[in-house]
């Protein structure tokens, strides 16, 4: 059955400051297009420099836009929040620096109703990125299939829609940081939830925000983490 008209679009932002007013407007002007009920909630987490007071400005100047700032650097704890936060049962996961083309916010959209999770894939899509980025990428998703079962090839935060009653299920097993979309598709896909995969085009060619090395280590010592749990609940 078809969801109730409109969407959340989410956006979590760490010291975004350069691009925070510009993109928003962009945003903005793309999602009026679409002739249909949203809002915008741009979930800061730790920022320090100008991005709050620009969020803040950016609720007074647009009645949609919500706003919320977490003292604590964890992008899957705005997550949480903003998942909390959501006025509508559809919710679409963006980047600050709109590197993922907008189209696919209506396509999300539209298979919402259908779907309790779309998947946006850069790999079966178009992307501009560095090859460090995409072979450390590469490597991952295999290591997911192989380990886990499954056979996604994106697990990145953006370009993620969700039901929310889908996305509340699973806030549980949200971490501080940026491995939750892999945790919540592995427990999707075993409890056999409704999720697919669309391709998207992806620029993306400013410097990673997170230390690539340190952002290594953590993912694919919780993919591990995940595989050894995996193997006991069998």
């Amino acid at each position: 059955m078809p969801l109730e008209p409109g969407f959340s679009i989410f956006i979590p932002v760490y010291n975004e400051e350069a691009l925070v007013v510009q993109n928003i407007s962009t945003l903005n002007r793309f999602l009026e297009a679409m002739e249909r009920p949203y809002e915008i909630i741009i979930g800061s987490n730790g920022s320090t420099d100008k991005t709050v007071a620009l969020a803040r400005q950016l609720c007074r100047d647009y009645s949609h836009i919500r706003f919320f700032h977490l003292p604590q650097k964890g992008v899957g704890a705005a997550f949480r929040e903003g998942v909390k936060r959501a006025g509508y049962e559809r919710i679409i996961a963006l980047d600050m620096d709109l590197s993922i083309n907008l189209n696919f916010i209506p396509r999300s959209y539209t298979l919402l109703d259908h779907y309790d999770m779309v998947v946006g894939s850069k790999i079966t899509g178009i992307q501009r990125r560095s090859w460090i980025r995409k072979g450390a990428s590469n490597l991952f998703i295999r290591l997911a299939k192989v380990l886990l079962h499954i056979a996604f090839t994106d697990y990145s935060i953006a370009a993620k829609a969700y039901r929310r009653r889908f996305a509340v299920k699973y806030l549980s097993c949200v971490d501080e940081k940026t491995f939750y979309v892999v945790e919540i598709l592995y427990r999707a896909c075993r409890e056999g939830k409704r999720v697919t995969e669309i391709p998207v085009k992806c620029h993306d060619t400013r410097e990673s925000r997170f230390n690539l090395i340190h952002e290594g280590c953590y993912k694919f010592g919780n993919l591990f983490r995940l595989w050894l749990y995996s193997i006991r609940d069998r």
